[in-house]
C-alpha cells in the first residue's frame, strides 16, 4: 500500500514541480496551441497557449515507478508503451506546430503507427505469459479463448481507446478529468486483486493526471496536446488487455465511447443526407458548447458521467 501512495504522491509531485518550468520553456520553444477555424468560436481565445504539455508524462510516470521499485516487467512493459503512443502524438503535435501542416501526421501514418505498437505490446504479453488470450465477460467467469486471433482483437481495443482518448482532448481538463475516474477504477479493481505492480501503474497514471490537471483547469495554462492524449489513450487501452478487462474498458470510459461514437453518428449521417448534421458539432462535448453551455459546465457534467461509469464498473467486478 505504501508503494502505490508513494508512486501516486510523486507523479502528482513531480507535475507540480516541472508545470512552472515547463509553461515558459514550451512558450519560448513557440509550441503553442493552433486553433482550427471551423471549431467553436470561444475556443479562439486560447490559440497561443503553450501546447505539448504530455511530455510531463514522459517523466512523471517513470520516476514514480522507480520510486516505487516496480521495474518488473509488466510495468515495463505497459510504460513503454504508453510512452511509444505518446511519442506518436509528439510527432503529429511538432508536424503541426513547428512545421505549421495543419492536421499533423496523415491519418494513415498515425494508424498505421497505433496498430504496429499495438501489435507488437499484445504479441509480446501473449508470448511471455503476461496473460492468455482469452476474453472475459465482465461480471462473470466466462470467457472465450481466441487463441492467436486476441492479436487483432488487442489491436481493436488499443488503437480504438487511443483515439477515443484524443477525440475527448477538446475542452479545458476534460481529458485529464475523464482520465482520473478511469485510473482511479484500475487502482482499486488491481488492488482488489492483488495486482501490485499494476495497482503502482494505475497510481502513477492516477497521480500524472492529477498533477496535470492543475494547469489544465479552465482558463488552462497548458494543453496536454496529442502527446498527452495518445500516452493517456495508450496506457488506458494497454492497462485493458494486460487487466483482461477489455470489455471492462466500455464502461470504464463510457464517456470516451461516447464522445467517439458522436463522431462515428456525425460522419454517417453527414454522408447519408448529403451534407445535414446531426449534432451541431462532434465530438459530443462541443454540441453541448454550441448549444449554450458554458465550457466548465460540460466538464463537470462529463466528470460526473465518468465518475458514474468508473463506479458502476466496479460495482460489476467486485
Amino acid at each position: 500500500m505504501q508503494n502505490i501512495v508513494g508512486a501516486f504522491a510523486v507523479a502528482t509531485a513531480v507535475c507540480l514541480i516541472s508545470g512552472p518550468f515547463l509553461i515558459p520553456f514550451l512558450r519560448r520553444l513557440n509550441f503553442r496551441q493552433q486553433v482550427r477555424s471551423d471549431g467553436p468560436e470561444a475556443h479562439l481565445h486560447k490559440a497561443g497557449t503553450p501546447t505539448m504539455g504530455g511530455v510531463m508524462f514522459f517523466i512523471s510516470l517513470p520516476l514514480a515507478l522507480l520510486w516505487a521499485g516496480e521495474t518488473g516487467s509488466r510495468t515495463a512493459m505497459l510504460l513503454l508503451v504508453t510512452c511509444g503512443f505518446g511519442l506518436i502524438g509528439f510527432f503529429d503535435d511538432y508536424i503541426m506546430v513547428v512545421m505549421q501542416r495543419p492536421l499533423g501526421l496523415k491519418a494513415r501514418e498515425k494508424l498505421l503507427s497505433q496498430i504496429f505498437l499495438s501489435a507488437i505490446f499484445a504479441f509480446v504479453i501473449v508470448t511471455y505469459g503476461a496473460r492468455g488470450t482469452e476474453v472475459f465477460i465482465p461480471g462473470t467467469s466466462y470467457g472465450v479463448d481466441l487463441g492467436w486471433f486476441f492479436i487483432p482483437f488487442a489491436v481493436l481495443v488499443m488503437v480504438s481507446a487511443n483515439n477515443a482518448v484524443n477525440l475527448t482532448d477538446g475542452l479545458d481538463g476534460l481529458a485529464a478529468g475523464t482520465m482520473i475516474f478511469a485510473a482511479l477504477a484500475y487502482l482499486l479493481l488491481t488492488r482488489a486483486w492483488y495486482l501490485t505492480d499494476l495497482a503502482v501503474f494505475s497510481a502513477a497514471l492516477l497521480g500524472s493526471c492529477v498533477g496535470f490537471l492543475f494547469f489544465n483547469l479552465h482558463p488552462a495554462r497548458l494543453f496536454m496536446g496529442d502527446t498527452g492524449s495518445l500516452a493517456l489513450g495508450g496506457a488506458i487501452g494497454a492497462l485493458a488487455v494486460i487487466t483482461k478487462t477489455e470489455l471492462l474498458l466500455l464502461v470504464i470510459g463510457g464517456v470516451f465511447v461516447a464522445e467517439t461514437i458522436s463522431v462515428i453518428i456525425q460522419v454517417l449521417y453527414f454522408r447519408m443526407t448529403g451534407g445535414k448534421r446531426f449534432f451541431r458539432m462532434a465530438p459530443l462535448h462541443h454540441h453541448f458548447e454550441l448549444s449554450g453551455w458554458r465550457e466548465w459546465k460540460v466538464v463537470l457534467v462529463f466528470w460526473t458521467v465518468s465518475a458514474a461509469f468508473a463506479s458502476l464498473a466496479i460495482i460489476i467486478m467486485l
